[in-house]
C-alpha cells in the first residue's frame, strides 16, 4: 500500500511539474510520449493534439521519432494558460490531458514573420521584417566542420533569411556529395521506403533550423527540388508519398518560429501538375497551424501567384523592371529570389560582378521589392557558398548590410515605390516625409529633385559602393539640384526637418 501510495504521488508530482511549466511566447512546447514501436508507426499510428486558449484552439499533428517515442510540438503564439488534449489511433497515446503557461516573449524574440500592409513583411509582435536574403541549398548535407564554417560566416553577415534544401542537392561539379544521413530507409539501389522517414536526418536539419533562429535567420525552406538526376531519386515520390513526407515534415518543424515554406525551386522543371502542387499547397494549409509565409519558386514558366495560399513572390528573373507592376497585380510582397549570382563561374547564372548584385539589391527595394544574394566563386575543392556554404569571398555581402542599414532607417509605414521613365530615377516615397532615389550604374554629376515646396529637407548623398553618407549643407524644398560624385551607384536621401 506504502509503495503503491509513493508512486502515485511521484506520478502526481511529475504531472504538476508539467502542467505549471512556463513557455515563452513563439517558442516550443514539446510533449513527447512513449507508444508502440512495432510494424510501422511512422504510417499506422495517428497522434495529434488541440491546443486551447480559453475560446481559441489550434491543431497540430505529431511524430514518431524513433525508439518508441512520439512528440507534439507547439508553438504557444499568445500569452495564457494553454490546455491540450491528445487524439490517437492508439490508446496509449490518446485522451492525454496537460497544460502549459506561455508567457510573454522577451526582447529579441518577435515571433514569426508574416506580410505587414499587403507589399512588406514584419513579425508577429509588429516590429517591421526587411529581407536580405542568401542561397545556400545544401549547406545541411554538409561535413559538420562546413556545417559550422557555414554558421560562423553566417553570424558575421547581415543576411537575416537563407534559401535551403530539404533534400541533398546533385548539380554538376559544384554538389555531388553523399549527405551525412538520408530522408528514408533504405537505399538508391534497393530503393526508398517514402513511408519510413529517417528521424536522425531530420533531427540534424531541424537541429540548423535551430542554429539559424539563434543567428535572427528566416530559414526559407525549399520543399522539392528538381536536381538529383537519378544519383540518389529522392525526387521520384507519388503523391501519396510526397504527402506523406510534408506532414512528417510540417509536424516537426513547423513550430520554429523561423520557418518559411518554398514549395519548390523551380517548380516548372519538376513537370508536376497544377492539380498536384495545388494538393501539396493545401496539405500545408491543413497542417500548419500557424500560417507560416508560403511561396513557389519559378524557372520559366510562371505558378499562378494569385492563388491564396502563396503569401508573397518568390521570383527568379534578372529583369526588376516589372516589380511594380508584380506589387499591383497580385497584391503581395516581391522577393527576388534569384537575380543571378556573384561569382565567376563559366555558367551564365554565375558570374555577376559585385558591385551588380549589389545594384540588383537597391534596384529591387527602391522598386518596392526585395532581393536575395548567392555567390559563386571557383574554388579548389568546388566549395561554393550557392551551394554547400563555407566562407564568403565576394564584396556585396558587407553593401547589403549597408543597404539593410538603409531600409531600418526608413519610416515603416506608408512607403511606396515610383520610377520616372523619363530619366530612369528609381525611388521610395513617403509624402512629405521621406524620399529615397537611387541612380543605378549612371554617373551624373548633378542630382535634380522634386520635393514638396511647403516642407523643409535635410538631404543626403549615400556611396551604395562606399557605404558613405555624406549631408548636403543647408535646407531644401520645390526643385532642388544638388551636385553629385559623378560615379556609379549613388543615392540621395531626402527627410522632412520635421522627422528628424
Amino acid at each position: 500500500m506504502i509503495k503503491k501510495t509513493l508512486i502515485f504521488s511521484l506520478l502526481l508530482w511529475n504531472a504538476c511539474l508539467l502542467n505549471s511549466a512556463e513557455i515563452e511566447q513563439y517558442t516550443v512546447f514539446e510533449l513527447e510520449l512513449k507508444g508502440p514501436s512495432e510494424g510501422n508507426p511512422f504510417k499506422e499510428v495517428q497522434l495529434s493534439a488541440e491546443f486551447t486558449l480559453m475560446n481559441r484552439t489550434l491543431f497540430c499533428e505529431g511524430f514518431y521519432d524513433g525508439n518508441g517515442i512520439y512528440k507534439i510540438r507547439f508553438m504557444p503564439d499568445e500569452p495564457g494558460k494553454w490546455t491540450y488534449l491528445t487524439k490517437s489511433n492508439n490508446k496509449s497515446l490518446d485522451s492525454k490531458k496537460g497544460s502549459f503557461i506561455c508567457i510573454p516573449h522577451s526582447p529579441s524574440n518577435h515571433g514569426y514573420v508574416k506580410v505587414r500592409n499587403t507589399f512588406d513583411f514584419g513579425y508577429a509582435d509588429g516590429t517591421p521584417f526587411y529581407p536580405v536574403g542568401t542561397t545556400c541549398y545544401a549547406w545541411v548535407h554538409q561535413p559538420e566542420e562546413l556545417v559550422k564554417q557555414t554558421l560562423e560566416t553566417l553570424s558575421k553577415t547581415a543576411f537575416n533569411k537563407i534559401r535551403m534544401t530539404v533534400m541533398p542537392k546533385n548539380y554538376d561539379v559544384y554538389i555531388n556529395n553523399e549527405p551525412p544521413f538520408y530522408p528514408f530507409e533504405g537505399s538508391k539501389e534497393k530503393g526508398w521506403d517514402f513511408f519510413r522517414p529517417n528521424p536522425a536526418f531530420f533531427r540534424n536539419f531541424e537541429q540548423k533550423i535551430i542554429e539559424l533562429q539563434k543567428l535572427g535567420i528566416e530559414a526559407d525552406v525549399i520543399l522539392f527540388h528538381p536536381y538529383d538526376f537519378g544519383k540518389w531519386n529522392l525526387d521520384k515520390m507519388n503523391t501519396e508519398e510526397a504527402i506523406f513526407y510534408l506532414r512528417y515534415l510540417i509536424a516537426r518543424i513547423a513550430s520554429y518560429r523561423n520557418v518559411w515554406w518554398s514549395m519548390a525551386n523551380e517548380y516548372d522543371i519538376m513537370r508536376k501538375s497544377d492539380e498536384e502542387w495545388e494538393k501539396y499547397f493545401r496539405v500545408i494549409q491543413t497542417y500548419d497551424p500557424y500560417g507560416h509565409l508560403c511561396s513557389i519558386h519559378n524557372g520559366m514558366g510562371w505558378y499562378n501567384h494569385s492563388k491564396p495560399w502563396i503569401t508573397h513572390l518568390s521570383i527568379q528573373t534578372a529583369y526588376l523592371q516589372d516589380i511594380q507592376d508584380w506589387r499591383e497585380l497580385y497584391r503581395k510582397p516581391v522577393i527576388i529570389d534569384e537575380c543571378v549570382y556573384e561569382g565567376n563561374i563559366p555558367n551564365d547564372w554565375g558570374n555577376l560582378t559585385p558591385e551588380e548584385m549589389m545594384n540588383r539589391f537597391w534596384i529591387a527595394y527602391c522598386r518596392g521589392g526585395y532581393c536575395t544574394h548567392g555567390e559563386t566563386y571557383i574554388h579548389p575543392e568546388n566549395i561554393l557558398w550557392w551551394s554547400k556554404g563555407g566562407t564568403l569571398y565576394g564584396k556585396s555581402p558587407e553593401r547589403i548590410a549597408f543597404l539593410h542599414r538603409i531600409m531600418t532607417e526608413a519610416p515603416a509605414e506608408g512607403m511606396y515605390p515610383l520610377h520616372n521613365e523619363w530619366n530612369k530615377e528609381t525611388y521610395l516615397i513617403k509624402d512629405r516625409e521621406y524620399y529615397l532615389y537611387y541612380y543605378g550604374n549612371s554617373q551624373q554629376a548633378k542630382a535634380r529633385i522634386f520635393l514638396p515646396k511647403d516642407v523643409k529637407f535635410r538631404l543626403q548623398v549615400i556611396d551604395a559602393w562606399n557605404m558613405t553618407i555624406t549631408p548636403v549643407e543647408g535646407e531644401f524644398s520645390g526643385r532642388v539640384e544638388i551636385p553629385l560624385p559623378g560615379r556609379p551607384y549613388i543615392a540621395v536621401r531626402a527627410r522632412a526637418v520635421k522627422s528628424q
